[in-house]
This record gives structure tokens, C-alpha cells and sequence, in this order.
């Protein structure tokens, strides 16, 4: 009993305020933010789509985007995520491929229908590693609501031993979160044509996160995006 109370209480409260801590110190600069903008004009809201690996320098920027949902796992470490995004004020809804998967994309879609963003990460939450899962599909084709490839990418950063090779940026980091061009999948997607959108939105995330990676190796982009207000 008490375990758990140390671990629902006191882990949550020292996660948190190590997210909070570490994520208030980073300079963030968003690229493309009309792609969003265009999005919620329309009256549709987006399916945030990003790896795994970059999850952390992404809690607390989704977090300001309310209302907002993302599925989490199940597992230990995921109740201890859920939590922490709870705190943050945002709706987790636990489930993954390998359980409580399907209820938990009924659950999304329709918070989805009803207004709320959603965040999904396409190969959590065990990978394998930079595959696209088909449960991103099946959320934009039910909700009807489109796809945002969100790209995360830190200058200076911690790299774990993980099956991700998870990624913590370091205090003071600066960072770039940006928009890929929306993706909507139509409601009658199936079979083969379902497979090949699959693979090209894969395709696509890899494509970016390459892309915006390799700004760092160029001072002049560097310093038109951390430099314009």
C-alpha cells in the first residue's frame, strides 16, 4: 500500500517537476506554424504524429495546446506518463497494439470528434523503432481529422540506451518543433492502398526528421529561426 502510494504521489510530483524544470530552460522555436493554424481555422483539430524517441521536449508544448489527448500505454512507466500528463492537464488514455489497443482508439477518435488535438506516437510504445503504426491511420479516418507531422529536434542532448535511443535535450537547449504538411486519410482507406499511405507516411516522418536534424550543421538557418520573432 504504501509502495503504491509513493508511487502514485511522490514519483509523479518528482517526474513532473523535473519536466517542468529541465522543459522551462529549453529555447523552442516552432517552424511552419501555419500548418497548424490552418487546421483549426477550418474547425478540425490535429493528430499530432511523432516518434517515440522525441517524446520528452514534446509533453510540455502539447500541454499548452488544451483540450489534448494522447494514448499511453498501459504498462508501469506508462501509469506513471499518464499521470504526469493528467497533472499537466491533458487527457491520457491508456491502451497500445499490444494492449487495450482497440478500445483506446475508440476512445481518441471520438474525443477527437468532440474538439479535443490529439497526440499520437506512431511507434510507441515499444517500437519497432521509426515504424509507423496503422492505429495513426485509423484515428484520422474514423475522427476525420488530419494529420500533423510534428518534427522535434534539439541542439544538445541526452541520447538513452533504450530501444529508441530515447532522446532528453539538455538544459538550455535550443529547439525546433516543426509542422510537415498535413495528411488526411480517406474513410474508405483499406487493404493494399491502406498498406502503401502506411508506408508513406513512414516515409515522410523519416524524410523530415533527416531534414531537420541536419539544420543544426547550418548556422545561417540556425540563426533565421531562433533569431525571428
Amino acid at each position: 500500500m504504501l509502495k503504491h502510494l509513493i508511487y502514485q504521489k511522490i514519483f509523479v510530483y518528482i517526474g513532473l517537476l523535473i519536466v517542468k524544470l529541465i522543459s522551462s530552460t529549453y529555447r523552442t522555436r516552432v517552424t511552419n506554424p501555419g500548418i497548424e493554424l490552418d487546421v483549426l481555422k477550418r474547425g478540425q483539430v490535429p493528430i499530432y504524429a511523432s516518434w517515440h524517441q522525441r517524446f520528452f521536449p514534446g509533453i510540455t508544448f502539447v500541454a499548452r495546446r488544451k483540450p489534448i489527448s494522447i494514448m499511453i500505454s498501459q504498462s508501469k512507466d506508462g501509469e506513471l506518463i499518464s499521470r504526469i500528463v493528467n497533472q499537466l492537464g491533458g487527457h491520457p488514455v491508456r491502451g497500445s497494439s499490444s494492449r487495450g489497443g482497440k478500445k483506446a482508439l475508440r476512445e481518441v477518435c471520438t474525443l477527437a470528434k468532440k474538439g479535443y488535438k490529439i497526440v499520437h506516437i506512431v511507434d510507441g510504445p515499444r517500437g519497432p523503432r521509426a515504424v509507423v503504426k496503422p492505429g495513426l491511420l485509423i484515428i484520422s479516418k474514423v475522427s476525420g481529422m488530419p494529420i500533423i507531422p510534428t518534427i522535434i529536434s534539439a541542439e544538445k542532448k541526452w541520447v538513452f540506451n533504450s530501444w529508441d535511443r530515447f532522446i532528453v535535450p539538455k538544459p538550455f537547449s535550443r529547439v525546433i518543433i516543426r509542422f510537415g504538411d498535413e495528411i488526411n486519410v480517406p474513410k474508405n482507406l483499406q487493404g493494399p492502398a491502406f498498406e502503401k499511405k502506411r508506408s508513406s507516411i513512414e516515409d515522410t516522418l523519416k524524410k523530415l526528421y533527416i531534414e531537420t536534424d541536419s539544420l543544426w550543421k547550418v548556422p545561417s538557418k540556425i540563426k533565421e529561426i531562433f533569431n525571428h520573432v
